[in-house]
């Protein structure tokens, strides 16, 4: 896991503001699902979210229906909203109604936002009341509250394109979504650049997470090589009835059984290509989650020839 994001688990930092040419980049793929609906973005300030200047300065080009967006306080808030709340959270909506100049300013953003009572936590009833609204939820949400997060779009079965730790994808609560392709990577490559609260860039193991098709997922992996004749290149593990492939580029096409790979095989993921059986990321095994059995004793992490090795996906071909 990259260092800044354990520092930002560690410190409870989720303040990481996410770039214009990355939402650009990433909802360029998704334009089609977008028009007509109602979009949410529930984690993010009005006046500074990039997600919502996004959506305001596109939405007659996406066709939206309505942007919502909500937040905690800050001072920011503090300067333009009639709030006489304890807390003084706020959210905005936005219909298209624009000023002469064609986009909104932002003292026009200012005039329309309104106060929530309570902290604007997505978990609050007022803040569930409008996801139940919204269409499609695109955010940045904080990440040391990304479990919680993803269970309340699955729980309200929602559409979404949000970020999060590449490797989030080894926590119990978000492999079997996975697995049973029920969310996957996004279009866009893992890593990424986010300002911090200092305006300093900062760079992440962080990527795309959507359950919204995406033409990446309709692509073929090409595989060469083969297993028959070179199984001294494909190790068993010491504990498991599986090998090793040590990178996407090197899965035999000729192997029927499970194999091992590092998941980074998710940027080549295709569900009708391959299917994913389970995972292997900790010490303490976990007949759910790595679902084949374990031969070893001890430590059921990988392990071949003795040596420890990284989480690995178990996949084989459909």
């Amino acid at each position: 896991m990259n260092k800044n994001m354990n520092a930002a688990r560690n410190q409870k930092n989720d303040e990481f503001y996410t770039q214009i040419t990355d939402i650009e980049k990433e909802l360029s793929y998704y334009k089609k699902y977008l028009k007509g609906k109602v979009v949410l973005c529930n984690c993010d300030d009005p006046l500074i979210s990039n997600f919502v200047h996004y959506f305001i300065n596109n939405f007659e080009r996406l066709g939206l229906k309505k942007l919502i967006a909500t937040c905690y306080k800050n001072d920011q808030i503090d300067m333009f909203s009639n709030n006489d709340t304890e807390e003084g959270a706020a959210y905005y909506e936005y219909i298209g109604t624009k000023n002469k100049n064609g986009i909104p300013d932002k003292e026009e953003i200012r005039k329309g936002v309104k106060s929530l009572k309570g902290s604007g936590d997505f978990r609050s009833k007022e803040c569930i009341e409008l996801l139940n609204q919204a269409d499609i939820v695109v955010t940045n949400p904080p990440f040391s509250l990304f479990r919680e997060y993803v269970a309340q779009l699955m729980l309200y079965k929602k559409k979404f394109i949000i970020i999060g730790n590449a490797a989030s994808i080894i926590y119990k609560e978000i492999f079997p979504l996975i697995r049973d392709n029920k969310m996957w990577y996004g279009m866009s490559s893992r890593g990424m650049n986010f300002k911090n609260t200092e305006g300093k860039l900062v760079n992440v193991n962080a990527c795309w997470f959507t359950n919204l098709p995406h033409k990446r997922l309709n692509e073929k992996l090409v595989a060469t090589q083969k297993y028959k004749g070179n199984e001294n290149n494909y190790p068993k593990y010491d504990n498991y009835d599986v090998i090793e492939v040590s990178k996407v580029s090197d899965i035999p096409k000729d192997y029927s059984g499970i194999m091992g790979v590092p998941i980074t095989f998710l940027d080549k993921y295709n569900p009708d290509q391959f299917e994913i059986i389970g995972l292997i990321a900790s010490a303490g095994y976990s007949a759910e989650t790595t679902v084949i059995p374990f031969l070893g004793k001890g430590d059921a992490r990988v392990i071949i020839n003795g040596e420890v090795k990284y989480s690995r996906l178990l996949i084989r071909w459909r």
